[in-house]
């Protein structure tokens, strides 16, 4: 085999290589597992998954994003594919699901191609164009946003998730805390989630849920003489500590009279006198301070009336200073009431088995909370991440202001769009288009699956509505058949749709090129068929 010449060895002991088909086939077989794992719990019909860690630490949700970020995947193939929902949920903050379904089903369709010898960069190739003229026709597709619609839009986030039920309500809330944050700079709307603070807390119903338009804190008044409810609140926001300030160098005093004891301590106490009739006289009743209160200063406060809280979040206290209108101050001594924010009310409230601080009733809040509640610890997570990803699609669509029907009906729609633009270009490329608009219709097709309806009888009646020109027919997973998606008021951000497809078919075009699988291991060679699916 050799010709008589000893074998010369490039690579280390223990490393592995898979080359060719060989490689392509596990590669696409990884990828295709995790869309498998996460394709059921698409649409309103989806199901959930329970993810169970290590530690024993329970998560029940149908978020894809979630799902990939909690199971626990080896394989390089497949960990490129979690990078889509992550990109997905980032950019879009939905459709990390639609956007693995559709890359796994581009790959499992480019699998046929490379049997029928098919060169894999002439699938790339075809992938590409495919991806540029569903995103060029998506535009053609879109619905002007008004206010009415964002609730819509909020409202298909939110169907199929635990929260449900109660989609009206949370959509309401959502829509309010995205409108009340939202900024125009140079006719663009901005809008910063970081701005909606959601807190959730185990206690109630999910109809306890409340936007508060101010902002929630975690915490109590440091004093019990302090009032429990301050109306016409003027605060004052402070990041020094409110206590006799160490030295900056090591220093020492040395007392040798007790007089002089008693000296000091008057001193002190003078100090800290005049640092809270600093803080009345620029008349304001509710303090919150990043750093500690002294329990002398604390009793001062609560004398003079005034409600404090201590050690706030520097994210707490941007968060105040974007509600109020209030300055945060470093030093006490330049505090003056123009610094000061402003509320209707300051109070501590019990929720659940804690004390909590609401400042609300700002006049022009640029940052609002959301208090979200539930029967359990795991409703309330998934609770939060339903609302997470409806205030996010309100953000996205707000911006964009413009939407799509859902419900496969814009898919569907590109889907025959690429049909007849695939017979114009000819050559093999043409094959992979065609590859690449079935693989679209995979997003109808598993919505009728999970709703339990017949996925053949359900594509034939769409492509049949779509061949009649009625362009917003969808998946009906209620009723079964298919129904105009506009009228069922089912919208979701033209953005979703438009990464889905193209992270999808970045994604594949790069697993589809790889020939070769190089795997260095350090405890020896690696078992047979380690490659050959997916490590969960």
């Amino acid at each position: 085999m050799y010709d008589g010449q000893q074998p010369i060895f490039i690579m280390k002991e223990g490393t592995t290589r898979t080359t060719g088909k060989s490689a392509q086939g596990n590669n696409i077989a990884a990828a295709k597992a995790v869309a498998d794992a996460v394709r059921s719990t698409l649409g309103p019909k989806g199901m959930d998954k329970m993810l169970v860690d290590t530690m024993g630490d329970v998560v029940i949700t149908n978020d894809g994003a979630t799902i990939l970020k909690e199971m626990d995947i080896e394989h390089p193939a497949a960990k490129m594919i979690i990078e889509i929902a992550k990109t997905q949920d980032q950019h879009c903050h939905d459709g990390t699901t639609s956007a693995v379904v559709i890359a796994g089903e581009l790959l499992k369709r480019s699998e046929d191609l490379v049997d029928q010898n098919v060169h894999p960069t002439v699938i790339c190739e075809g992938f590409r164009l495919a991806s540029d003229k569903a995103v060029e026709l998506i535009d053609a597709h879109g619905v002007d946003v008004n206010e009415k619609m964002l609730g819509e839009v909020a409202k298909t986030a939110l169907t199929g998730k635990s929260a449900g039920a109660v989609k009206e309500f949370l959509s309401e809330i959502s829509v309010n805390a995205v409108l009340a944050v939202a900024q125009q700079d140079d006719g663009e709307v901005i809008v910063d989630l970081d701005d909606i603070k959601v807190q959730k807390k185990q206690g109630g119903s999910i109809r306890d849920s409340a936007l508060v338009d101010g902002i929630m804190l975690d915490k109590e008044r440091v004093h019990s003489g302090m009032p429990r409810s301050v109306s016409e609140a003027s605060i004052a926001l402070v990041n020094s500590a409110i206590e006799v300030k160490k030295t900056e160098v090591d220093a020492k005093i040395q007392i040798t009279d007790p007089n002089m004891l008693s000296q000091f301590l008057d001193e002190e106490e003078q100090f800290l006198r005049s640092l809270v009739d600093k803080i009345q006289a620029s008349g304001a009743n509710v303090v919150i301070c990043q750093k500690g209160i002294d329990d002398l200063a604390q009793h001062y406060m609560a004398k003079a009336g005034i409600f404090a809280i201590r050690r706030a979040k520097k994210s707490d206290m941007e968060a105040l200073s974007k509600a109020t209108g209030g300055r945060i101050v470093t030093n006490i001594d330049d505090l003056s009431a123009d610094d000061l924010g402003s509320a209707a009310k300051g109070d501590e409230r019990k929720i659940g088995d804690s004390d909590m601080v609401f400042v609300e009733g700002c006049p022009e809040a640029k940052s609002v909370s959301v208090l979200l509640r539930g029967g359990t610890e795991h409703v309330v997570d998934e609770v939060k991440r339903a609302f997470e990803d409806a205030i996010g699609v309100v953000a996205v669509a707000y911006e964009d202001g413009s939407v799509l029907t859902g419900g496969g009906s814009v898919v569907a729609a590109l889907s025959r769009d690429l049909r007849s633009y695939a017979e114009g270009i000819g050559g093999r490329e043409q094959m992979a288009i065609e590859a690449f608009s079935s693989a679209l219709e995979v997003i109808p097709r598993t919505l009728a699956e999970n709703a339990g309806l017949d996925p053949v009888n359900t594509i034939i009646d769409l492509r049949k509505a779509h061949s009649e020109g009625k362009s917003k027919h969808g998946v009906n997973v209620f009723n079964g058949g298919v129904a105009d998606m506009g009228k069922a008021k089912v919208f979701e951000p033209s953005r979703v749709v438009e990464q889905a497809i193209q992270s999808a078919s970045e994604t594949a075009v790069m697993i589809l090129r790889i020939d070769d699988v190089i795997s260095s291991k350090s405890a020896g060679p690696m078992g047979e068929g380690e490659f050959d699916g997916m490590d969960m």
